[in-house]
């Protein structure tokens, strides 16, 4: 069974940082680009940052472009987002998935609220 378990969000104020960690397991963490996803509300999910799987190609949204850097641990299977000069608009639960091309590969963990105050 997949799991995916996001953790690290919280309240900060805007200029600050977090640091988001998404432990997955039930499949072979390695063969898969991870991503990291959002969703405030009343928006629809959107794609934040991807990875592949040997960490040497990275992409991320222009809205986050600078500011954010996707990682990951093959060893660990985990996959992070650091998230630094947050801004109010930062504001969304944030999720990670495996990707298939432009689609996820699984169903959706809980998420994390990240909550950025002015």
């Amino acid at each position: 069974q997949v799991q995916l378990v996001e953790s690290g969000g919280g309240l900060v104020q805007a200029g600050g940082s977090l640091r988001l960690s998404c432990v997955v397991s039930g499949y072979t963490f390695s063969s898969y680009y991870m991503g990291w996803f959002r969703q405030a509300p009343g928006k629809e999910r959107e794609s934040v940052a991807n990875i592949s799987w040997t960490g040497g190609y990275t992409y991320y949204a222009d809205s986050v472009k600078g500011r954010f850097t996707i990682s990951k641990d093959n060893a660990k299977n985990t996959v992070c987002l650091q998230m630094n000069s947050l801004k109010p608009e930062d504001t969304a639960v944030y999720y990670c998935n495996a990707l298939l091309g432009t689609t996820t590969a699984f169903g959706w963990g809980q998420g994390t609220q990240v909550t950025v105050s002015s």
